[in-house]
This record gives C-alpha cells, sequence and structure tokens, in this order.
C-alpha cells in the first residue's frame, strides 16, 4: 500500500511537471518569439535608411535624414527644423508620395480616353 501511494506522488508530480512545460513552450511560441522577430525587424529597418532619404520616427515625426552616426540621427523637417534622435526611434523609411504634377497628368489621360469611346451614341 505504501508503495501504491509513492506510485501515485510520482506520477502527478510528473504530469505537473510536464503541464508546466508545455504551457510555457506554448507561451514561447504565442508571445515571446514573435514580438522579439518584430523587435528585430524594426532595428533591422531603421539602420537601412540612408542619408537623404525621408524616415518617420516612432513617434510620428517624419523627415529627411541629413546626418548620421552611432549615437544621433538627425531629421530635417519640411519646415527646415533639425532635430536630433537616437537611431532605435527611427522607426523606418517612408515612401516618396507622387507629386500632385503626375497625378494630374494621369487623371488627364483618363477623361481623354473616356471622350474618344462614344459606344451607344447613335440614335
Amino acid at each position: 500500500m505504501l508503495l501504491f501511494a509513492t506510485a501515485a506522488k510520482s506520477s502527478s508530480s510528473s504530469a505537473f511537471f510536464f503541464i508546466i512545460i508545455v504551457v510555457y513552450a506554448v507561451a514561447y511560441f504565442a508571445f515571446i518569439r514573435p514580438r522579439s522577430r518584430k523587435a528585430k525587424a524594426a532595428r533591422t529597418q531603421s539602420k537601412q535608411v540612408e542619408i537623404g532619404e525621408r524616415a518617420r520616427t516612432i513617434g510620428g515625426l517624419i523627415g529627411t535624414i541629413v546626418r548620421r552616426n552611432d549615437e544621433s540621427v538627425t531629421l530635417r523637417t519640411a519646415s527646415g527644423v533639425e532635430l536630433d534622435f537616437i537611431p532605435s526611434a527611427i522607426a523606418g523609411r517612408v515612401d516618396p508620395v507622387p507629386t500632385v504634377d503626375d497625378d494630374l497628368s494621369d487623371h488627364d489621360e483618363d477623361h481623354e480616353d473616356e471622350g474618344h469611346s462614344h459606344e451607344g451614341d447613335e440614335k
């Protein structure tokens, strides 16, 4: 009888230990690993922005990089103000926005095509 009680205690502690390992593994793959991958991608993306390119900070400021070294990154805003940031504050590159002239020329071409098509106008 004493042997049976000892075996039951041993198997319940093994099961508890196994459950703890499974819970930790699920937490690792569901929360810890994706977060560390996202942080690594953000660090890589901030290092890829070069001088002369437009960048945005983690706070939402957008500007052009004018200087960069290991300790700071200087952004020039549209109003000409230069601000220094730590490199990890750079969230990434901002793709250039098409100019207004490009948008108007595309829009005019679309209307020209529509003007030449008179299907169904015969009466």
